[in-house]
């Protein structure tokens, strides 16, 4: 699996002009399933982004980890990160993970942050999303 995070002081995500998703201080979380990605990878995914240390402590020093400050996800799936942009001006996406795949192991992702205590909001899989942050 693929993922794009970025340290947010808030994000929404927006869908047919309803707000369906958002956070406060936290992460904004882009997630693509790759083929041939597995329960596995999406567990490491998970573990590694409840743990990273990318908040600052008292010092100043990215110590703490979204867990650390009470931080909540936005989390997001975006197949673009898949993007093979090696030939040519059009992007190809067959690695991507075929769509059942993808969505499936995009909710695992957010069932297991979930687990690690992280409040997790999301868009919906798919759908054309607009992303504020």
């Amino acid at each position: 699996m693929k993922s794009l995070i970025q340290r947010v002081s808030e994000a929404s995500v927006v869908v047919d002009d309803d707000t369906i998703g958002k956070t406060n201080k936290g992460l904004l979380v882009h997630v693509c399933a790759m083929q041939g990605d597995t329960d596995e990878q999406a567990e490491f995914l998970a573990r590694k982004v409840a743990n990273l240390r990318i908040f600052e402590d008292e010092q100043g020093k990215m110590n703490r980890s979204i867990q650390d400050v009470g931080g909540a996800a936005l989390v997001v799936s975006q197949f673009t990160l898949a993007a093979d942009t090696s030939r040519g001006n059009r992007p190809g996406f067959s690695s991507a993970a075929p769509p059942e795949d993808g969505e499936r192991l995009y909710q695992k992702f957010c069932d297991l942050l979930c687990s690690y205590g992280v409040p997790v909001q999301t868009g919906k899989f798919g759908a054309d999303m607009k992303l504020n942050w």
